[in-house]
């Protein structure tokens, strides 16, 4: 079908699709000239409207040349005055555009987007929300403008946003980010379902890249969409002012509707799961669960490379002092919370009310720097070594366990590798230089010695069909009450 569909159908859509591009491309740019904020803020002339349709009109014959010859609409949009911001999920596609042509609603989208010749005039067309990665403060601005943009009683188009804030397989929703739930204003939850007896809409962060779904996808003879206008989600005052709680509460009521599981698992969780770097996370390691408390307590994913430097020199300083709850707590400079006794707890392997806070510290670097095994090594070298730069077989126990988050490991076979001359104990060079000549030396050495071991240990690079990490959702509502897994027990 593919090989019959490629020599036909493609090429044909693929042109009519380009051609509907560029036949929207002048209406948006003549409608888009001289605008500014103030303009935007009053209601549409009559020439805008008329504008506004034949758009909606062309990109609805650019996604019925893609095959998409239906798109099943349920329940009622709602009016800008009654909800301002609409909550889009679950996000797994570039064809999730489809909405935003259909409603012409303001999205949130990076500032490079706009320079794109011809696609980048139809998003200004929209008055997106743009976000700049070359301004460290872009965050802060871009929650204010959405809050303002909320707050304008209706003056301003709608504004979509996908929480999730990357693409994932829809099999569960994920965390939604806060930015959507800031302003405290209702919101109406948008569901998308692809009900295609063949997949290939999902677009993720590994398996087929954008273009190969694009071809698949306009071999398909027939492409399924439905877009479901949920009922207008209005905050408690509670949610006003607990934004994660508005979200959480959100997010529970779109999977109800999509009659998915949720996750608190995020997308950078994946990214740790499945890091590239030499020492590949095993399935049953409690990092996912570290980096989830990580995320909770407060530290910033943009601050987080700074705070493991400061907290490093801070250890480096302890050396190998142990710690008790408060003095965690000091250390990190957060007070006591369930959180952070949750994250002590991970630490805690004989469960005497100490931990060694190298630990926290490795742990912390992979997540971090989770590709960068050699940075992670160098650290924890720079922790556990004695004063002529050495470390024993039973340091690098302690780090390898950290670093991979499990409770037992086998580094004999390893340890002896590294240490050629049999001294009984090795230096970061040593392990720099035998990291160098075996790449894969955790495979080698470490899971090999792992198999069939009590500890269960495999490689993460099990996955799903189209690049999809395991499934981290809970088996049952049971699931979600269990004690968290330390690191030792």
């Amino acid at each position: 079908q593919i090989a019959f569909m490629t020599l036909t159908l493609f090429p044909i859509r693929l042109f009519f699709a380009a051609f509907m591009m560029l036949l929207a491309w002048p209406f948006a740019f003549i409608a888009s000239m001289g605008s500014d904020e103030q303009e935007l803020e009053k209601p549409l002339s009559w020439w805008r409207k008329i504008v506004d349709i034949l758009l909606k009109a062309i990109m609805r014959m650019m996604w019925l040349a893609g095959g998409f010859h239906w798109i099943n609409v349920k329940g009622r949009r709602a009016l800008p005055t009654e909800a301002a911001i609409l909550t889009v999920a679950p996000h797994s596609s570039y064809f999730d555009a489809i909405p935003v042509t259909m409603t012409f609603a303001s999205i949130v989208m990076k500032a490079e987007s706009k320079d794109i010749p011809i696609w980048g005039t139809l998003i200004k067309y929209i008055r997106p929300v743009f976000v700049s990665r070359s301004d460290q403060d872009s965050r802060r601005k871009t929650v204010e403008e959405i809050k303002r943009r909320a707050q304008s009683d209706g003056k301003w188009p709608q504004i979509m946003i996908f929480p999730e804030g990357t693409c994932t397989n829809r099999s569960c929703l994920i965390t939604f980010k806060p930015g959507a739930f800031i302003p405290g204003v209702p919101v109406q939850p948008v569901v998308l379902r692809y009900p295609n007896k063949l997949d290939t809409i999902t677009w993720t962060w590994q398996g087929p890249g954008a273009l190969e779904i694009l071809w698949l996808t306009l071999c398909q003879f027939h492409n399924s969409v439905e877009i479901e206008f949920l009922p207008v989600y209005i905050p408690s005052e509670e949610e006003r002012k607990n934004p994660v709680l508005y979200a959480n509460n959100v997010r529970r009521v779109m999977a109800e509707a999509l009659g998915v599981s949720v996750t608190d698992y995020t997308f950078e969780d994946c990214q740790l799961a499945l890091a590239e770097g030499q020492l590949r996370l095993p399935s049953d390691t409690c990092l996912l669960e570290f980096a989830k408390l990580v995320r909770s307590l407060g530290l910033k994913p943009e601050t987080l490379e700074d705070d493991l430097d400061k907290y490093a020199a801070s250890a480096m300083k302890m050396k190998k002092e142990k710690v008790d709850l408060e003095e965690f707590s000091a250390y990190l400079e957060f007070p006591v919370s369930h959180t952070l006794e949750s994250m002590f707890a991970l630490f805690d392997e004989n469960e005497d009310g100490v931990i060694d806070i190298r630990e926290f510290v490795i742990a912390l670097s992979v997540v971090c720097k989770p590709s960068k095994t050699l940075e992670t090594m160098q650290l924890a070298f720079q922790l556990y070594q004695s004063k002529n730069g050495t470390i024993t077989e039973e340091d690098l126990a302690h780090i390898l366990k950290t670093a991979m988050g499990v409770s037992q490991i086998n580094v004999t076979h390893l340890f002896r590798a590294v240490d050629e001359e049999g001294k009984g104990e090795i230096t970061y060079d040593d392990f720099c230089r035998f990291a160098e000549l075996h790449p894969h030396f955790a495979e080698d050495y470490l899971y090999a010695d792992q198999m069939g071991a009590e500890s269960g240990l495999e490689t993460s690079s099990l996955s799903a069909p189209n690049g999809i990490c395991t499934d981290f959702s809970p088996e049952s509502a049971e699931d979600k009450n269990k004690p968290l897994q330390k690191k030792l027990n």
